[in-house]
Formats: C-alpha cells, sequence, structure tokens
C-alpha cells in the first residue's frame, strides 16, 4: 500500500473514531431531574385576530421575545449545528481543580440552556403585555414542550390567541384657554399618529407622540417643558370595542414648564487647550465672548455660528443647532451650551446661554499604512503622512499637507530582489469653513459651508517602462442642504500629465497598441466635477449610502475655441487638452444580523467614461481598474480586465493595460464581533472593468452582453478587524474562485492551484 493511500486511511479511521466517540458521549447525563435540555424554539403560531393578521412589526416583537438560542446555535443562519462539544465536555469530562486539563475544561465547555433558564411561563406574560401594549386586549398566550425519543430534551412552541384590535376612535383635546394649550394642540393636530383615521391603540406610538409634542413646544420657548408632563386619560367602556382618549397636562407640572421663555444674555467662553491665560471681554452684535489670551480665534467665526437671538423665542433646535456649528469648525475638543432663567429680569421670562468652547490642539498628525501581498511574488506597501493645522488664521481655516507613497517589488526570482514600482504623491490643501462663490451655490445657515483650493503633485515610476509626472490645482465647494444629503462641486480642475521618460519595451507596445499609448500622451485636463451624497441610518439595524458623480472635461474650452472658428486639434500652452465625460455610481446597504452588532454589509459600483471630441481615447489617470484591499480581494491592483484579456505568452504583463472605461463591482461582507475589539469578516467580490470602445490589441476587453457574466472576476475569503473607533486595521485573505482569463483549466474555479488564488491585504480603515 502506497505511503498516499495509508495516510487517507489513517484519517478516514481517525475521523470514525471521533464520530463514533461523539454519538457515544451524552448531551443531558448532567440535567436535572426536574428540568430539561432546552434545544430551541419550535416555532410561534398567531392566530388572526377579528380585524384579521396581527400586525406584521408586532409579530416580529413577539418573535424577538420568545426567540432564545440553544446551544451550539449559529444565529446567521438560524442553525443548530451537530456537533454540541461544549455539551459533551460539560457532560462527560472531569473538571479539574487546577493546572493544563483545568484550562482547557474552561476553554471548551459550554453549560446547557435548560427550560428552566428560558421559562417559557414568564414569556407568555410578556406576549400577553406585548399584546395589550399594541392594542389587542385579553389575548392569551401558550406554550408546550415538544420532544423526541429523549425525553430530557425539549423544543418549545408558543400560540398566541390574540384578542380583539382596540382603535383609538376619539381624541379629545385640551381647551384652548392658554397658549400652551394651543401649542400642544397644534402639534397633536399635526402628530402622524394622533391626527390618522382610527388608529389601533398602540402605547409604543403613544409615547413617540408625546415626545414629539414635546419637542415641538420646547422649540417655541417652554424650555423646561417634559414629554412626562402630557397624559393621556384612555376610556373603553364608554364606548365598547374602541378607545376614546383625552390629553392632559399632568398636575405635577411646575410652572416654570407652563410658561414660555425668551432669548437672555448670550455668553460665548473660550478657553485655551493648555489652560489658563488672562480673559478678554469683546462685545459682539448678538453675544459677549471671553476669550481666554493668548489665542488665535476671529470674532466673526464664532458669532456666525451662533442662533441665538437676544429677545426672541428661546429654541431648542437653536441650541442643538448651534453646538453642531461650532463643532464642525473643528478647532474645539469640548463644547457645552447651557441654558438658565435670568432671575434679575422683570416682567419677562429670560433665558440667558452660556456657551462653553476648549481649544483643541492645534496641528494634527494623521498617519497611514497599507500593503497587499500576493502569491505570485508581488508584495506592495504603502504610506502616508498628513500634517494639518486646523486654525491657521484663527476662523477655522485649515491647511493641510500630505505626502503619499506606494511601491512594489518583486521576490523569488534570482538570488535578490528587484525594485519594480513606486508612486509619490504630495496634496497641499487650504480649506475655508464658508463658501467662497458665486450666489447661485445655494446656502444653509444651519450647515457649514467648505471652499477647498488645493495643489497637487504625483510621480509614478515604473522603471521597465516609464515615468510618468501629474500636477492638478482645483477649487471645491462642499455644501450641504439637507441632513441626509451633502454636495461637492468641483468648479474648476485643471489636471496635467506628462511622460518623463520611456523605455524601448513600452515605446514598442505604445507603438503596437495605438489606444493605450494615446492614454498616456501628455494633455491637459481641465474638468467640472459635481459629486452627490446621501448618507442616512434609516433605523437601528440598516443604513444606507448613495454616491453619484458625474464629471466633464474640454468641453468648455472646446466650446470656445469652436466659437473662434477652430475645429480641429485644440491646445492649451501648446499641449492637446482632453475631453471626456465620466460618471460612476456607488450604493453601500448596511444591515444588522441578530440581536449583536454582527452586520451584513453589500455594495454595488458602477462607472463608465467616453473620450470624444478633442481625444479619442480616456486619459489612463482616469480610467476604471480593480483588484486589490477595496476592491476584488483574491486579486491585486490592476491584475485583471478589460473583460478577459490578458497578455499573451512572452508578452511583457506590468499591468499598466490593465484599465477600462466600464467598472462593474459587487461585494458582501459579513461582520462580526470576536472578543473586544477584535472583529471578524466573510466576504465575496466580483466585478472586472470592460473597455466601451474596441482595442484589437486587447482582446476580450470589450463589453459584451454575452460574455458579461463569464467576464466577471469572483473571489471570496475571511478577514479580521482591530476596531477600536478612531482607527481601524484591516486584514483580509482573499481565495480567487473564478479568474476572467484564460487559465489553462476549464470549468468555472479555474484558478491553477489553492496557493496560486490567494492574496493578503494589509489596510487601514473598511472597504466600504
Amino acid at each position: 500500500m502506497s505511503r498516499v493511500c495509508f495516510r487517507r486511511l489513517y484519517f478516514a479511521c481517525l475521523w470514525l473514531a471521533l464520530i463514533g466517540c461523539a454519538v457515544s458521549c451524552s448531551t443531558t447525563r448532567r440535567i436535572p431531574s426536574d428540568d430539561m435540555l432546552y434545544t430551541g424554539l419550535k416555532g410561534v403560531k398567531i392566530e388572526r385576530s377579528d380585524s384579521g393578521a396581527v400586525d406584521a412589526e408586532l409579530a416580529s416583537s413577539i418573535k424577538e421575545a420568545v426567540d432564545v438560542a440553544p446551544n451550539n446555535y449559529w444565529p446567521l443562519f438560524h442553525w443548530r449545528y451537530p456537533f454540541p462539544l461544549g455539551l459533551w465536555v460539560y457532560n462527560n469530562w472531569p473538571n479539574p481543580k487546577s493546572g493544563f486539563r483545568h484550562w482547557l475544561y474552561e476553554k471548551l465547555v459550554e453549560e446547557p440552556v435548560l427550560v428552566s433558564d428560558v421559562r417559557p411561563e414568564v414569556r407568555t406574560h410578556m406576549i400577553e403585555q406585548l399584546l395589550d401594549n399594541n392594542g389587542y386586549f385579553r389575548g392569551t398566550a401558550t406554550y408546550n414542550f415538544v420532544q423526541g425519543k429523549n425525553k430530557k430534551k425539549a423544543k418549545i412552541r408558543y400560540t398566541v390567541v390574540p384578542g380583539p384590535e382596540y382603535p383609538i376612535a376619539n381624541i379629545e383635546l385640551l381647551p384652548d384657554s392658554i397658549h400652551l394649550d394651543s401649542l400642544i394642540n397644534v402639534a397633536a393636530r399635526r402628530d402622524s399618529y394622533l391626527s390618522a383615521v382610527r388608529p389601533r391603540y398602540c402605547t409604543d406610538s403613544l409615547g413617540v407622540a408625546r415626545t414629539r409634542i414635546a419637542n415641538y413646544v420646547r422649540n417655541r420657548g417652554y424650555y423646561f417643558f417634559r414629554p412626562d408632563y402630557i397624559e393621556y386619560l384612555a376610556d373603553s367602556i364608554a364606548n365598547p370595542g374602541q378607545i376614546d382618549m383625552k390629553l392632559a397636562i399632568a398636575a405635577n407640572t411646575p410652572k416654570m414648564a407652563r410658561v414660555p421663555y425668551k432669548t437672555g444674555k448670550v455668553r460665548v467662553h473660550v478657553a485655551r487647550a493648555l489652560g489658563g491665560g488672562i480673559a478678554d471681554t469683546v462685545p459682539l452684535k448678538r453675544a459677549t465672548l471671553i476669550q481666554m489670551q493668548p489665542s488665535h480665534l476671529r470674532h466673526k467665526t464664532i458669532e456666525e455660528c451662533l442662533l441665538f437671538f437676544p429677545g426672541r423665542t428661546f429654541s431648542v433646535r437653536s441650541m442643538d443647532l448651534t453646538q453642531t456649528r461650532i463643532a464642525r469648525l473643528g478647532i474645539f475638543n469640548n463644547i457645552s451650551i447651557e441654558a438658565s432663567p435670568d432671575t434679575l429680569a422683570r416682567g419677562e421670562h429670560l433665558l440667558d446661554v452660556d456657551v462653553y468652547c476648549t481649544f483643541d490642539q492645534p496641528l494634527e498628525v494623521q498617519l497611514g499604512v497599507n500593503a497587499s501581498s500576493k502569491s505570485n511574488s508581488y508584495i506592495g506597501p504603502g504610506l502616508s503622512v498628513g500634517v494639518t493645522n486646523k486654525n491657521i488664521f484663527g476662523g477655522g481655516e485649515q491647511l493641510s499637507v500630505k505626502l503619499t507613497g506606494t511601491y512594489e517589488w518583486q521576490t523569488g526570482r534570482g538570488s535578490r530582489s528587484v525594485f519594480n514600482s513606486y508612486e509619490i504623491g504630495l496634496t497641499g490643501t487650504l480649506a475655508f469653513p464658508r463658501l467662497l462663490a458665486p450666489k447661485f451655490i445655494p446656502r444653509s445657515r444651519f450647515n457649514l459651508n467648505w471652499t477647498r483650493f488645493q495643489l497637487n503633485a504625483d510621480l509614478l515610476n515604473r522603471p521597465h517602462f516609464f515615468k510618468m509626472a501629474q500636477f492638478n490645482a482645483s477649487v471645491n465647494y462642499d455644501w450641504r442642504l439637507r441632513r441626509y444629503v451633502s454636495n461637492t462641486l468641483t468648479l474648476f480642475k485643471l489636471t496635467y500629465t506628462k511622460l518623463m521618460h520611456t523605455t524601448n519595451a513600452f515605446d514598442s507596445i505604445m507603438t503596437a497598441n495605438p489606444a493605450v499609448a494615446q492614454s498616456f500622451r501628455n494633455q491637459f485636463i481641465p474638468q467640472m466635477i459635481y459629486t452627490y451624497v446621501f448618507d442616512r441610518k434609516c433605523d437601528r439595524d440598516n443604513s444606507l449610502n448613495w454616491q453619484f458623480t458625474v464629471q466633464e472635461a474640454g468641453n468648455v474650452f472646446w466650446a470656445i475655441y469652436r466659437a473662434c472658428g477652430k475645429k480641429h486639434e485644440k491646445e492649451l500652452f501648446g499641449t492637446p487638452f482632453s475631453q471626456f465625460i465620466k460618471g460612476q455610481t456607488q450604493l453601500v446597504w448596511n444591515r444588522r444580523v441578530g440581536k449583536g452588532d454582527s452586520w451584513l454589509v453589500s455594495r454595488v459600483a458602477v462607472g463608465a467614461a467616453h473620450a470624444y471630441g478633442n481625444s479619442s481615447q480616456v486619459p489612463y489617470a482616469e480610467q476604471f481598474y480593480v483588484g486589490g484591499a477595496n476592491s476584488i480581494r483574491a486579486f491585486t491592483v490592476r491584475s485583471i480586465g478589460p473583460g478577459s484579456y490578458r497578455a499573451a505568452p512572452g508578452q511583457p504583463d506590468d499591468f499598466f493595460d490593465r484599465t477600462g472605461t466600464f467598472k462593474f463591482e459587487a461585494n458582501v461582507e459579513y461582520r462580526f464581533p470576536i472578543a473586544g475589539p477584535l472583529h471578524g469578516a466573510m466576504f465575496i467580490d466580483s466585478g472586472n472593468v470592460w473597455l466601451l470602445k474596441p482595442d484589437k490589441m486587447r482582446p476580450g476587453g470589450t463589453l459584451r452582453a454575452k460574455s458579461f457574466l463569464s467576464d466577471i472576476a469572483l473571489g471570496t475569503g475571511v478577514g479580521l478587524r482591530f476596531d477600536i473607533s478612531m482607527l481601524v486595521v484591516r486584514a483580509d485573505l482573499g481565495i480567487g474562485i473564478h479568474a476572467p482569463y484564460e487559465t489553462g483549466h476549464g470549468g468555472y474555479y479555474n484558478m491553477k492551484s489553492f496557493g496560486n488564488s490567494l492574496a493578503f491585504h494589509l489596510a487601514i480603515g473598511y472597504p466600504f
């Protein structure tokens, strides 16, 4: 018998022995005689009420109240796996008092979940209380055990019989005798629940409505009013089968909560980061500034953030928005606002406002590290260092300088590593916390707007092929008109790309491939860019982020030249400028899984670019690529695409032609906590890039419907994240499943080997 056959037989016998041992081990040996092992929820049967099916949200709450996880349970798939190792250890292994065996016992053991722990009789009372709170009065809930051969194990089935549904037929409002009563009545008439036609009685909805009413009143001067001061008096006897309700103000409501207040004195206290200093009092139009000197702050900056007007009705919303606006300046690390009655005011109820701010350290240093490694011996680390002065002119203006560098080398081919490529970038940004823009850009006095001036220089070096420099300057406007929507308009961006050096090998490739050569030519790229971002947390368990970007290049200059009668190729400073349009969008959906901190995150991204007019190809820097730590993690950056294209054997393949003008990506990632700040992830990534214009030198790269699915690269993998809120260090191991190009292996799984399908990525932050 060969050694391989012997090893297979050995492992088969070992598995059979383990399975036999597992079957022979009891999981109920130590269960008390008057108890049973709980093996899961058999089901929740909710009968129909007189008015039809029970509300879906209530049904979900009932199931959540009784859904207790048994032993060896995987909540992601709602599956109880069949090998209860922890129970076997608990029931069949002795527990030594100390030593290695005691440590091993503590690590492996899982105490049984008993029926007495689940307490089904208590949970039936919880269900009945849920029914009452949601308008299904006189409902009942029962349970029974479902057992198999082993009478020491039991599942639990719950049966719910809801009572009749009670609607709110009439709501009697307060008498309009005083101003407070009138405000409460107006808020009640506007409330979506209280103003509905015969809404079903629900204590949660009534509580939410009461909070909305209190907020409405507090924003109209009644600062000390609280939701608890509103009472609901319900009567279910006068009209059987329905509820008559009456609003009332609680008798214990204090006098100060019954009167409206106006804004009195407004004082802003600004403290130094190191404490101490000499107080300097400066009167402003709407406030008094008390600033500890020496410190650097323009008085107008603070005044623009204040939404309090002395003598006007006090609003809690103004307090919250003032704190938000000051925080968005980014120059303070501690902000608080206090309102207190002015006891010296005569004849008026005034609230004096004190705003307390403490300067943050003006300089901030940022350091970022990322790296990727693949089993084909390519390694690519990166480093970024940034320094920001968050208050350079005393008005929250930010001056930042950022240096980035990435490089790759190739190992395993010869006795020494061969340096392959590097990229260095330097970016300077000056940001103003206001719009220095024409009036056609809308402003919002409730949100901070930004104007950014930016200069950037990049140097990309691929020693065997080329060295390219890129310079750009831009002016950006960032503003927010609504809570969940942000806008960015790059009014002008001018980019200049220049090939500083090329090799003979690169020149020969460019000669043979004019399309790629056009994307590398020296050129100016004058652009306008608009980005729309919708970012909203829909509820506790769901959030949505949608980004859309559209940009154009060269159209303004082209129109000017056209108007001047120049119809041929147009130049800027003696160099042709590019003309194209480009759009891309991305949708990210986060959904909580189960009751804990596990999330299922999905992303879909699509992009397209088209060159026309003055250009035959989209510039290389503006084309799409996939792969890497934030894309398809089973492949390195620019190692796949366009389409099924791959360099022919014997031809150099340095990935510079692995770009396209159409991109599609789809990712799904399951994130779950492991221990403390350590989290885990399982993911599936897919996507590719294609060409919208055929290129005979890159066969298979054109976007076609019949080959679209087979051209999509697919990978999976696992990862670890060390998340301490302000910093996330991420390590991902990608596993290739399908490469879009020919690998010499048939079938959908066409990777050469499992080892060659692995890719490791180390990065900062989440991938999406």
